[in-house]
């Protein structure tokens, strides 16, 4: 007998859904027996990852822009629309932004980054916590945040700010739905070698493949967007149906030992500008 498929008859929306780990999360959702909503603002990426998700009519794409509330409302109903029901919200959506340190950092840049970052996710969380609440079957809502949620030295200021925002937004968030059966954690990933984390540091996969394995502490593992799209898959199934509140860091230790990617990012420049490897 073949085993139960871990989202079997769940409905889940995917902000930023289109690429990078929002992408692996679709399509191993789905694998996983769910109906899948990508939400994201790639409309031609988005429509032909959603139409290369088998079975047919199992994923459904729609221009969703974060930093709009009312979109982000309009992805909530469309799963509801379609699928009856939104048990999953999986809000992915994010920028680096600006590279600037806090001294030389426009404030403008960092509003720019809190509308995607963090008031996306406040609106991801707010209307799919209504809609669970008001369908009274719980649900799991689950954030990208990162290491730089956790510790500094992971990123630029403006992106390492918003990030321990959505960590408390979480917190927040856990403590007022759990009456009503919503569990809302975090996934924290190191350095993923996304089309994101890529064109915002302005490095080839490769060289952010390189730089994260020389930083992180476990070796002999490259994380990929894969493996973040598996810890999600956890939060988003039963097996996680008394977790709630946690931010499941995906580092391979590196930040309970302190190891700064930032330092081996600077590493890197360095050898790269004399010419070394």
């Amino acid at each position: 007998m073949a085993a139960k498929l871990r989202l079997e008859g769940k409905v889940a929306v995917i902000t930023g859904g289109a690429s990078g780990i929002g992408e692996a999360a679709a399509r191993l959702f789905a694998a996983q027996g769910a109906n899948v909503v990508i939400a994201d603002i790639q409309d031609t990426l988005g429509r032909s990852v959603s139409a290369s998700i088998s079975p047919p009519g199992s994923c459904t794409y729609i221009h969703c822009d974060v930093r709009e509330e009312l979109q982000v409302a309009a992805a909530v109903a469309l799963a509801v629309d379609i699928y009856g029901r939104i048990d999953v919200m999986f809000s992915n959506a994010g920028i680096v932004g600006s590279l600037a340190g806090v001294v030389d950092l426009e404030l403008a840049d960092l509003d720019a980054v809190l509308a995607v970052n963090l008031r996306g996710t406040a609106a991801a969380i707010k209307h799919a916590g209504r809609a669970m609440v008001a369908a009274g079957t719980g649900g799991s809502i689950i954030c990208t945040a990162s290491v730089a949620a956790v510790q500094a030295g992971y990123g630029p200021a403006a992106y390492c700010v918003t990030k321990h925002a959505v960590h408390g937004l979480m917190k927040a968030a856990a403590g007022e739905l759990g009456e009503k059966g919503v569990r809302v954690n975090c996934v924290s990933p190191f350095g993923v070698a996304t089309p994101l984390m890529c064109g915002g540091v302005g490095m080839s996969p490769e060289d952010v493949e390189k730089v994260s394995c020389e930083a992180a502490v476990l070796k002999g593992a490259v994380l990929r967007t894969g493996d973040v799209a598996a810890a999600a898959l956890f939060l988003a199934s039963d097996e996680s149906a008394f977790i709630s509140g946690h931010n499941l860091v995906v580092d391979g230790a590196t930040t309970v030992v302190g190891t700064s990617l930032g330092f081996a990012l600077q590493n890197h420049l360095a050898r790269s500008r004399s010419g070394g490897e």
